[in-house]
Order: structure tokens, then sequence, then C-alpha cells
């Protein structure tokens, strides 16, 4: 945007035209020495009014993510002469902002008082009570109080002192939606009664295994019978319980069937329902999956046709891959659950938190509030093997006679990116006879050389080569859905079909069609993020690794097992990738979930 040494930008008046308010902008931004190319984007965030609040509040610029408090100073400074204060209340409401804004793209949903503080002090703001109010004033942001536990006892007559509550600061959308999540998962809780007696259901599990002619395993028995009788649940499994997880959903169905209640059971991308629909066929059920977006009749951005007031007609709903689920489309979830549902998620802890904001399934878990059992996982093949030592720490090479694992060394990223398309589009479907269309390359990053967007790029030069008509895709191009839409969310993948006036037609990996009407929904997916490969899962995974990886363990667990069949793990990173297996053993996400689940 503006480097605060140089001379000013060039002139807004350069720059084609648009509507008043986006002219209006750039005319502010042109006396306070910012690209006009800032315009658009600041009247998608204030609205039409920019220009007006930009000229009051320079530092309104900080609502756009690719803005930096150095950026904003200087145009501060440009507008309001010796007027621009460090300790300016604007200066510091935007820069609560900012920071929240910033947190939430790195999946936190709350920050403590005392954090925030730190980083507004590191930001040369020094009085910060100031800051914090004005940027409650503003609207956009709420403070959540928590009473810490006590251990202090009454001592004779004495009476001890309250502590000062704990005081977390949100974006007020993603607050909301974490303490909406949070009393909806405890109106559940409070709700429900047992949709069977533990021996009734018992009994149902084994009557349904005979059905399908299944040995019954314990462990999914005791966990059937825990889903009966709790409003909330979550099981847990590990790498290869596909099969596992399959059964259980299976017996599910069977109490909900039995006892009459409905199950309704779905998986967080259309790439999910469509596996586990398949993995449930093979095992002999026939239940319905759908995308959680389908499941809600997803609208667009917090827009559902299911909710309260229209809740999903079935007193047992299944999620599984549901360590993908953010705080608020787990909100939306819970609010269209009435009261007395019962709610499964089902989940692998070892996989990374959820692309968008929130740690659902971690805090639930931590929350000791919720019932929590345990799946056993399938014999242990090759790709099992790999992920459960990546589980524990270690990432090291496992036998794979038919090939389920191979590991492709290379020695830069450009050769990384250069094996990852030669495998998609040649070694993989010649040698595994797995077609290119069931071939997912997964990255480390989505930047870079070998990162999703380079990678792509040379894709689409090998298997859909066209004009880019519609922002650089062409019918027949694997897409990546980055946005909320009717019937589709973030994570999804499917082929672009057409383009017409009502926006681009996108078969999903279900096989259902949904219309994107915002082009800045579509990405190409023939190579995607680890982030957006959550929930999902192909019969064949890329997994490239460059040298400049900075991954975790739960990240490159995350990667490793999307793959159901096949994984190549094209590998630059060196040491690198097995320290951070080693040594970041977790995602940090500072949540406050599991404190409203105590607080009931």
């Amino acid at each position: 945007m503006v480097d605060p040494s140089s001379s000013p930008l060039p002139d807004a008046a350069a720059q084609p035209g648009g509507t008043d308010a986006v002219e209006r902008v750039r005319a502010v931004l042109a006396r306070m020495g910012a690209s006009a190319h800032l315009a658009e984007g600041l009247v998608g965030a204030l609205g039409p009014g920019a220009a007006e609040q930009l000229g009051d509040d320079p530092w309104r610029l900080l609502v756009l993510p690719g803005v930096t408090p150095e950026q904003a100073d200087y145009c501060a400074r440009r507008l309001l002469g010796d007027a621009a204060s460090a300790d300016d209340p604007r200066r510091g409401r935007a820069l609560v902002g900012h920071l929240l804004r910033r947190a939430t793209r790195d999946g936190h949903t709350a920050i403590d008082q005392t954090r925030l503080a730190g980083a507004l002090r590191s930001l040369g703001v020094r009085s910060t009570e100031p800051a914090m109010t004005a940027a409650l004033d503003d609207g956009d942001v709420l403070v959540f109080e928590v009473m810490p536990d006590s251990d202090d006892d009454f001592d004779g007559d004495a009476v001890p002192e309250m502590p000062d509550p704990e005081r977390f600061f949100a974006l007020a959308r993603i607050g909301l939606a974490e303490q909406d999540l949070g009393e909806g998962l405890v109106r559940l809780s409070g709700t429900s009664e047992p949709i069977m007696d533990s021996a009734t259901a018992a009994e149902t599990v084994e009557e349904a295994a005979r059905r399908l002619g299944r040995p019954l395993v314990p462990e999914i028995a005791a966990a059937l019978v825990t889903v009966a009788l709790r409003g909330v649940c979550v099981l847990t499994h590990g790498p290869g319980a596909a099969g596992g997880v399959a059964e259980a959903v299976s017996y599910a169905a069977a109490i909900a069937a039995d006892s009459e209640v409905g199950v309704a059971v779905a998986a967080p991308t259309a790439r999910g329902a469509a596996a586990l629909r398949e993995r449930l066929a093979a095992v002999g059920a026939e239940v319905d999956v759908a995308s959680v977006a389908a499941l809600l009749e997803s609208h667009g951005p917090g827009v559902y046709g299911r909710g309260a007031e229209r809740p999903v007609e079935a007193g047992l709903v299944v999620v599984t891959e549901a360590m993908a689920l953010d705080v608020e489309t787990a909100a939306a979830l819970v609010d269209a659950c009435a009261d007395g549902t019962h709610l499964v998620l089902v989940a692998d802890p070892a996989q990374a938190p959820s692309a968008a904001p929130g740690q659902v399934v971690t805090d639930l878990i931590a929350s000791r509030t919720v019932a929590v059992a345990a799946l056993p996982g399938d014999p242990p093949g090759p790709l099992a093997r790999l992920a459960g030592g990546v589980a524990e720490g270690e990432l090291e090479q496992v036998e794979a006679p038919g090939r389920e694992v191979v590991v492709v060394p290379a020695d830069s990223a450009g050769e990384a990116a250069h094996r990852a398309v030669q495998l998609i589009t040649d070694s993989i479907p010649r040698a595994l006879r797995i077609p290119a269309d069931d071939v997912q390359i997964i990255t480390a990053t989505r930047g870079g050389e070998a990162g999703a967007d380079a990678v792509n790029g040379a894709c689409k030069a090998r298997l859909n080569p066209g004009p880019g008509a519609l922002n650089g895709l062409d019918p027949g191009d694997r897409v990546l859905l980055g946005g909320h839409g009717p019937g589709y969310a973030p994570g999804d993948t499917g082929l672009l079909r057409e383009a017409g006036d009502d926006g681009a037609v996108v078969e999903l990996a279900d096989g259902t069609a949904v219309t994107v009407g915002d082009p800045g929904h579509l990405r190409p997916g023939w190579a995607i993020p680890v982030a957006a490969a959550h929930g999902g899962v192909w019969p064949a995974v890329v997994a490239v690794f460059p040298p400049e990886t900075k991954g975790s363990r739960p990240q490159v667990y995350t990667a490793l097992t999307r793959a159901e069949r096949h994984l190549s793990i094209v590998h630059a990173a060196g040491p690198a990738l097995a320290r951070a297996v080693r040594e970041v053993p977790a995602i940090t996400r500072h949540t406050r979930l599991a404190e409203v689940l105590r607080e009931g």
C-alpha cells in the first residue's frame, strides 16, 4: 500500500472509474498518499459512507487486512498533520480491531485484556484503557468477563475477597458465535432425554451388526450406548478408522430408526460427505449423508434456512470430520438442533483445528462437560502407521509393499512443484490406475514457488488449458470454494461446469450442483493448502513440503490423513519437517468455549 519512508504513491485520479462512493474514497486516499486500489475494499468494508469515515478517521484503513499500523500512521500524518497522535482514541480503536482481526485470521476467538494491552503498548499506545473503551463504543468489539476459579476457603467469620473477573476481547461476530455455541450445547445437554435405555441400545446395535454381517466391536457398541444416552457426545478416533467410523454411523442410524427419532448425518464438506457415503455403502449400510452447508440450507455467510425457527428434522444429528468445524458453523449447527436433539461429533483430535476461528472439538473435550467415547481403529495399513507415528511425534519411513506411501525427494521448491505436477498428471494415473480427477495436491503454503497458487498454474496448463475467461478459470477446471454461498462452504472442491449471468455452476464432489454468484469465492483447486483440505478425503493425495515449510505436528498429520488409498510425499523440507513434527506438537489457540461450557 504505502511505504512510510517513501514519496506518495501514484495519484488516485489516474485509476479507473467506479461508483460515486468509490470515487469519493479515492479522493481521500489521494490526500493521504495511499493507493487508489484500496478504494473498493474500503467501500466494501465500511459502506457507502467510507469516504466520510476515512476523512474523519484515517486509521479506518486498518479494516483492510493488507494494511499495517505503520502505513496507517503514515497516512494519518499526511491527512491530519500534527493532530495525529499515537494515543489518539481513533488510533487506539483501530488498532484494537486490527489486532483482533489478525488474531481471528490465526484462529483465535478472543484475547485476554492483559495480552491485548501488551500488544497495544508494543504499537506505541501508552494509554491502553481508552483505546479498548473506544473499540467497545464502536460496537465491532465486545468484552466478555469470566470469574476465575478461587481456592479461597471461608476462615471463621472472614469473607474472602471476590476476585476480579478476567476480561476477554473479541470481534463481535466471533465472540457472539462462541457464546451462542456454548449456550446452545448446554441447552442440548440439559433438554435431552435418552433415546433408548442402555440395554435396548446395546441390543439394537447388536441386531444392526448382524444385519450387516459385521463382527461387533465392543468399543463401538459402548460408544453407541453413550450416543443413545447423552445429549452431546464426542466420538474420537485415530488414523485408519474409516471402517470403524462408518460402522458407528450406521449403528447410530439404526438407533434413530428403531426409536423413530430420525437421523441426519453430515460432513463439513461435500467431498467428506461423498467419501462417508461410499464407506457406508462398503459396510452394507444405506444412510443419506449431506454436507453441513446442505444440511443447514446455507444461503450465504451466516444465513441459513435451518435454525431455531425451522430446526433440522432429526432427533439424532451426527457430524463426522468434526475437527473442521469452526465456532460460527458449529453455532449455526447447534442453533438448528431443536431442544432434546442428540448431537454427535466424530473427530480425530490429532488433526489441526479448523481453518476458521475456534477449536470446537478440542474445547468440548477439555471442558469435561460432554460425553466422550473412543472408536477403535481398523487393522493398520501403511497410511495409518505413518500417520500414527506422526501423531506420536515421529516422522518415519514405513513399509508399503503396495505403494500406499511413496516419498519423492526434491532439492528445491521448483523441483517440488515439478514433481507434484508430474505425479498428478502422469505417475499416479499410470502406475496406480487412479485418475487425475481423484488425486488432490495439498501444499504446506499457498504462496511461493511450490505453493498452491504456483502449482495450480502448472496443473491448469497441463490438464485444462484455456483463456481463463472467468477470472482466470474455464469450464472443466477443478475449483476450490473460498466462501459461503447457496449450498456450499469454504473448503468445498468441485468441477466448474459453466459460467452464466447468474454465476458459475460448480459440480461438487457429492454430485450436487451449486451456483457461485461471487467470483471471489472461486480459486483453482488442483492444489490446495492444508487448511482448505480439512474435512475432505481423496483416493490419492500428493503432499508437498517445500524448503520453506514451517509446519506443526497437527498440520503435517492432517495433510497425511487426507489420503484413502495412496499418499505421495514430495519432500524438499529436509530435516525441518521431522523437527516440526517432533518439536511443535500443538497449535495454540485462545478461545472461550470451554469456559462458557463450564459456566453452564
